[in-house]
């Protein structure tokens, strides 16, 4: 192609990799035809090309008009600015060169002043997006200014740098995640592990023949199963905190000790390999907290016929039951100065054991305190291991497998989500040199909705367990998505950590200055388009991309669907409530048992 037909400008000032351009007066229209082909000038987020000899350096206009005029010339023309009549000015930012049919980012050279600008035509972006890897990239889209042109992602940069897709609601974000995660699983890859933590349960129509799905209260008629998270591999302060009721570090101290006692009885129980000096409250060993919360509750209401004597233990007037969490009942002590006599010993926590009791009770907690064969029983043996649950989550044939958290209370998504990470990335950091860890088949973690449980400033189990995976994951295979609406409320250490940023529409400014803290500083003005991008178009930038692109991603057939009920249709329907329907509502409602629809 004949070059004066592309031909806009020439370089006018270098400031780094800033480069301000002053268009030729010659140009006849902003918007030429070339090879039949209409293409604008000095579109911001368009590309322009500099030829130094054999190479071509890229760049992104990032600004036009008399914003972009240089202060040193603006200075030396206030109080002429006629010269300017017929001139317009603007700057790009350079991003790569190619050398013959080679693209990649960075510059080798810089231009100088009087060298010339073309406009980049669809020949030069098939070179500027092209040159992928077929076995390590993905296509998610096509390039929004030409729709023959695909949009790709290298895929080993996307996971092992991390990753953050942020939008606003409706932006097309959890499209744009089901794309990125249906691409992945038809790649056709022997052994990959994506584990997705869905606090709404928005990705259970997606992959179905290509995932497995755990939710709380599962729908079993739809192939969903069952998820268990076992209380004994939860940390000892995030299982204490389940529980409502202060404690004094004194009881605390005294609950800890307790603990690792019935962890130490069940390690024999359960023919677990482990050096008792090593056993501590946070080690995840079964051990029946039924029978825990009912030694302790017995200390707590024994009475005495003489005082300080426990062998003078009164009679039992009930019975108790450590399986039905049935309390035994004792002689009542006395106010005088008589037998019966409370047990001075007692450390009074009747009321944060009374708590445990109603939270072993509550149906919500199920999957928790009741985990089918993960529970361990009176003497603390478990039919099932750490081992099952982790083969089941991230060992098991298909690609992907999804957490469903919905049915999670909302007081403990912090812990029950920070203890699943922590659980996947300590086993994954200790069985790095083995075929199943991390380094041998890396894992994806998908983080929906992360904002809810990876707060700022918060000192959550959920918080540090994604920060050590962003700052530590790699080295060790485990990569990460953050998927979010509010990335001003993440934690900025963590956001900086993704070496990929998929930026879909953004409207509030508070939001969209934490996504121009995240990118490089010379294209953050592309930040400002964010408002004007459509539903499931997105700005992605860095490790993942050659070029900082603006897609339009795939529209999923099945696309993810939000929770919400649709109001209008809901209204829409008759019904015949009546008053034992509220009866009904009532009494689920005080037994705390949820009812399966």
């Amino acid at each position: 192609m004949n070059r004066d037909y592309t031909q806009i400008g020439e370089v006018a000032s270098v400031s780094g990799n800033v480069i301000t351009v002053q268009l030729s007066d010659t140009v006849k229209s902003n918007m030429p035809i070339i090879d039949g082909i209409v293409y604008r000038i000095g579109q911001v987020g368009s590309f322009l090309k500099i030829p130094l000899g054999y190479a071509n350096l890229y760049g992104i206009v990032t600004q036009i008009g008399a914003a972009a005029i240089p202060d040193r010339i603006k200075e030396l023309s206030e109080q002429d600015y006629t010269k300017f009549n017929n001139s317009q000015w603007l700057n790009m930012v350079l991003v790569g060169e190619q050398i013959g049919k080679n693209f990649d980012r960075g510059v080798s050279q810089s231009p100088t002043t009087g060298d010339n600008v073309h406009l980049v035509t669809i020949k030069d972006m098939d070179i500027i997006y092209g040159g992928y890897d077929q076995h390590s990239s993905i296509i998610v889209g096509n390039i929004s200014i030409s729709e023959s042109l695909n949009a790709k992602i290298d895929l080993n940069k996307l996971i092992s740098r991390h990753c953050a897709i942020l939008g606003a609601t409706g932006s097309g974000k959890s499209n744009s995640v089901g794309v990125l995660l249906e691409a992945i699983a038809n790649k056709g890859f022997n052994s990959s592990r994506i584990l997705v933590i869905d606090p709404h349960g928005e990705y259970n129509s997606i992959l179905k023949d290509k995932s497995n799905i755990y939710k709380v209260r599962s729908d079993k008629a739809n192939g969903i199963k069952e998820l268990f998270i076992p209380f004994w591999a939860l940390p000892f302060e995030e299982l204490m905190s389940i529980f409502s009721g202060s404690l004094t570090d004194q009881n605390k101290d005294y609950l800890r000790t307790k603990v690792i006692e019935y962890k130490t009885k069940a390690v024999k129980k359960n023919k677990i390999q482990i050096d008792n000096a090593l056993i501590t409250a946070d080690t995840p060993i079964p051990f029946s907290l039924n029978d825990l919360w009912f030694g302790l509750d017995d200390f707590e209401r024994q009475t005495f016929n003489e005082r300080n004597k426990p062998e003078t233990l009164t009679n039992k007037k009930v019975e108790g039951d450590a399986e039905q969490l049935i309390s035994n009942e004792y002689q009542p002590a006395t106010t005088n100065n008589s037998a019966p006599f409370l047990n001075n010993q007692a450390k009074y926590i009747l009321s944060f054991l009374n708590s445990i009791r109603a939270k072993l009770k509550d149906s919500r907690y199920e999957f928790l305190f009741n985990p089918g064969e993960y529970k361990p029983n009176l003497q603390g043996k478990a039919e099932k291991d750490l081992s099952d649950l982790l083969f089941n989550w991230i060992g098991n044939k298909k690609p992907v497998t999804i957490l469903d958290l919905s049915g999670v209370p909302s007081e403990i998504m912090a812990s029950i989500s920070g203890t699943l990470l922590k659980i996947i990335y300590d086993a994954l950091f200790w069985g790095q040199n083995l075929k199943n860890g991390g380094k041998e088949q890396p894992l994806l973690i998908v983080l929906e909705e992360a904002h809810n449980y990876l707060k700022a400033g918060d000192n959550s189990i959920s918080s540090r367990a994604v920060q050590s995976i962003a700052k530590e994951g790699r080295k060790y295979g485990v990569g990460l998505f953050l998927v979010t609406q509010r990335p001003s409320e993440l934690d900025e250490t963590v956001l900086s950590q993704c070496g990929t940023i998929i930026a879909l529409r953004m409207n509030n400014s508070k939001d969209r200055s934490h996504i121009r803290s995240a990118i490089q500083d010379e294209l953050q003005t592309m930040v400002d388009l964010l408002p004007s991008l459509r539903t499931g178009e997105a700005v992605i930038s860095g490790e993942g991309v050659k070029i900082p692109s603006r897609v339009q991603f795939y529209r999923l057939s099945n696309a993810p669907k939000g929770s919400e009920p649709i109001i209008s249709k809901k209204w829409m329907e008759e019904n015949n409530i009546q008053v034992k329907n509220y009866d009904e509502l009532v009494s689920i409602w005080r037994n705390q048992n949820l009812k399966e629809k």
